[in-house]
């Protein structure tokens, strides 16, 4: 239904159904041309005339006064009933919501060394994984038009959320997924195959990953520069964010050190772009980075509402259909003498 036809505000779920209109004239109609069934012979019962005569008159008079207004609910009841199972409904344009033609998967380390503490968020100290998920949920949040998916990873990979639009509910499952849920190791390979996968299933014209980990690939069978040239070969751009103060160049044996060098490789074989993070302000502004560089113009989908209407016809139907009861209830009486 186009959006002019919406904009009308009314319509019929199934209009055929108001078919069964006549029915109540037709039936009867062809009743009459069924043969008719031979009655056996019966007895009967001998009433004395006075009697015979109060009784049929009570009853005549009784379906006189009766016979119009029961005819009356009984077709008004019939006509509810059928406009109810028509379906009436009211039409409003729903708002406008941008597509992008996007479908970007992010997939997200949740791996052991990610709650170490060396960030910071609203001054105050914060895990790895605290930051991610503040700032991975806002970018999510801010993809509106974008089909939007998450995979989370550590020793096995897990798809959190299945591509969606609804990018808020995105967000929510990133900031209620737990850490450990998925192991303590580092299997970049599982993260990306898993994501890759995904988006392999889409067909839209522009399909992203953006990988966010703080550390080299040590689990799984799964080589990650194997995936990313498979992406590339598919179309699927690989964009990587290290997170993590000290990187394996400047590490001295403390801490967890970000193999940013491994996750510039990926980046550059799957087609996009590195990006280092040392700070909460540092991957705010990589995710910005990444946000700007997947832009693109965006289609507009109008959609319409639909609420049913068919339960106040139904609540109709039953009032008239109880009202003929009634009314047929009180004309089988017997009138006073």
């Amino acid at each position: 239904m186009s959006l002019s036809t919406a904009l009308a505000g009314f319509d019929f779920a199934a209009p055929l159904a108001f078919l069964a209109l006549p029915a109540p004239l037709l039936l009867p109609l062809l009743a009459r041309r069924l043969p008719r069934a031979r009655r056996a012979p019966a007895g009967a019962i001998l009433t004395p005339r006075a009697l015979a005569e109060r009784f049929s008159g009570a009853a005549g008079a009784g379906a006189r006064r009766t016979v119009a207004p029961a005819k009356i609910l009984a077709a008004l009841a019939w006509a509810a009933l059928v406009v109810a199972l028509a379906g009436p409904r009211s039409l409003s344009a729903a708002p406008a919501t941008p597509v992008s033609g996007r479908d970007i998967m992010f997939t997200l380390d949740l791996s052991g060394s990610m709650a170490v503490e060396d960030f910071e968020i609203d001054g105050r100290p914060a895990s790895r994984v605290d930051a991610l998920k503040k700032v991975g949920a806002e970018l999510i949040a801010r993809r509106a038009g974008d089909r939007v998916g998450l995979v989370v990873f550590a020793e096995k990979a897990y798809a959190a959320a299945p591509l969606s639009f609804d990018v808020d509910a995105v967000a929510r499952t990133l900031r209620d997924t737990p850490l450990g849920i998925v192991g303590h190791s580092t299997a970049i390979g599982e993260g990306l195959g898993l994501a890759l996968r995904r988006l392999s299933q889409s067909s839209a014209p522009s399909r992203v990953i953006v990988l966010l980990s703080d550390g080299s690939n040590d689990a799984g069978t799964t080589d990650p520069n194997e995936v990313a040239r498979l992406a590339a070969a598919l179309g699927v751009r690989v964009y990587t964010i290290g997170m993590g103060v000290i990187d394996t160049k400047t590490f001295n044996g403390l801490g967890d050190p970000v193999d940013f060098e491994a996750l510039q490789k990926l980046a550059a074989i799957g087609g996009g772009e590195a990006f280092r993070a040392k700070d909460t302000a540092g991957l705010e502004a990589a995710s910005r980075a990444i946000e700007a560089l997947v832009v693109g113009e965006a289609g507009v989908s109008a959609g319409v509402e639909r609420r049913a209407l068919w339960p106040w016809p139904a609540a109709f139907a039953f009032l008239a259909t109880a009202a003929f009861a009634l009314t047929r209830g009180r004309g089988a009486g017997f009138a006073p003498s």
